[in-house]
């Protein structure tokens, strides 16, 4: 196989394959399967476009479905996100969300959930995604872009606090999710605090404390081609493409 500036080292991939534990015999090795992945959303290339020395795209493709219905991209990423946080000396579980949303345009591929963002003139997909202190992606959630992050945020939260309803103790957010009912809300059904920075006339050109690392974490995102803008036919599948945008970064720092 070429080597590929995507591929896996020897022990990055220990790392995943030891999260796997899957120690069947089988006809394609999983980590070629996994450089193939990491190649499709790096470079944004189609399925079928997946150079020939990879293992055959339905392969790759069947993987990619299995993972992604058993939740193993989700797993592996919360263990990244779980070492990054310990070389960061921070407790594994964050007690801070950071919140923000992303439109997108979509592909003609796409068969559901597609609006129109008025604020950015987008017509497509809404990328909401919650991030810690330190910009690991928590959880994604993508909708139709014409859902207004007033309304977003109460699709996100409550799967949040699911996932991590002993650690996490207040949200922080743009001026976009601004509002007495909003927080009133997040206080009586999450028992969270939602803290709202605001840019003023005074720091509109200023890096605001805390909002600018959720907004890295958008722009680390967009690095891979193919979350340029979103192909995918279902937001499920488009929400496990963002997690494997965000195991591609952090795998690298292994």
């Amino acid at each position: 196989m070429s080597n590929y500036p995507t591929n896996l080292t020897e022990s990055q991939w220990q790392y995943i394959e030891k999260i796997l534990n899957d120690k069947r015999k089988r006809e394609h090795s999983l980590h070629d399967i996994w450089n193939a992945l990491l190649y499709l959303v790096k470079s944004g290339c189609q399925w079928r476009m997946l150079p020939q020395d990879f293992p055959h795209w339905s392969a790759v493709y069947y993987y990619f479905k299995k993972w992604k219905n058993n939740g193993v991209f989700e797993e592996i990423l919360d263990h990244l996100n779980e070492k990054e946080r310990k070389s960061h000396h921070k407790k594994e579980l964050p007690s801070v969300g950071i919140i923000d949303s992303q439109s997108v345009k979509t592909a003609h591929t796409c068969a559901q959930d597609i609006g129109y963002d008025a604020g950015k003139k987008i017509k497509g997909r809404k990328r909401h995604i919650v991030t810690d202190t330190l910009g690991c992606l928590l959880l994604v959630l993508v909708h139709g872009a014409g859902v207004q992050d007033r309304n977003g945020i109460k699709q996100v939260l409550p799967v949040l606090k699911y996932k991590f309803r002993s650690s996490i103790k207040a949200i922080i957010a743009d001026n976009g999710y601004s509002g007495q009912p909003i927080i009133d809300w997040v206080k009586q059904q999450l028992s969270w605090s939602l803290m709202i920075i605001k840019r003023t006339e005074e720091s509109k050109f200023k890096v605001l404390p805390k909002r600018w690392i959720v907004e890295r974490t958008l722009a680390w995102i967009s690095y891979s081609r193919r979350m340029s803008r979103d192909y995918e036919k279902l937001t499920e599948t488009s929400q496990t493409m963002t997690q494997l945008a965000m195991i591609r970064i952090f795998i690298k720092r292994i």
